[in-house]
């Protein structure tokens, strides 16, 4: 197994345990996050740049595949238009974690913590993100308002992750055609 953090900071020697922000989670101690390979897509953008990934399943209806996939890839990333410029100019870090003192903190988003401090074994640095994603078999799409797709993709039987959506163009923003 490989795990992954993905960062715009260049320069990360070692990472320290930080107290969660997100309340699903038990906030009494500090942990580093990291990433499975399976997942990494959902990082591979912008910290701040808000998204909807979703990939199928063994679970995943063939109505459900038909509906979310324009393409044979099943693993997509949903950003905004107005993210595009940005996503394409930012150079990424990708640091590999030892995965020994990982333990898996959600099976399906593919989260894996530690509880003490770690350095990483590996860097690589992605000049252009989207060749990346590209590269690794994912649909990428530009879409004006993620509500909708956000909406949907809960309400569907994918696997997803909704991140950072408060930096999302708001529900009272969606044009109507």
């Amino acid at each position: 197994m490989r795990l992954f953090h993905v960062s715009e900071e260049p320069d990360i020697v070692r990472f320290f345990p930080r107290i969660p922000v997100r309340n699903d989670v038990d906030r009494s101690k500090g942990l580093v996050w990291a990433i499975d390979e399976k997942r990494l897509p959902i990082y591979l953008t912008p910290r701040d740049c808000p998204r909807v990934t979703y990939h199928a399943s063994d679970k995943t209806s063939e109505e459900d595949i038909e509906r979310f996939f324009s393409s044979s890839c099943r693993h997509c990333v949903a950003i905004e238009h107005g993210w595009f410029e940005r996503m394409q100019k930012t150079t990424l870090y990708v640091y590999e974690f030892d995965p020994l003192n990982f333990y898996q903190q959600d099976e399906i988003a593919g989260y894996y913590v530690s509880e003490q401090a770690e350095t990483p074994i590996g860097k690589t640095q992605i000049g252009d993100v989207f060749a990346e994603l590209f590269k690794r078999g994912i649909e990428m799409r530009l879409v004006d308002n993620l509500w909708v797709l956000a909406d949907a993709v809960t309400e569907s039987t994918l696997n997803y992750s909704l991140c950072r959506m408060r930096n999302a163009r708001p529900r009272d923003c969606l044009s109507i055609n």
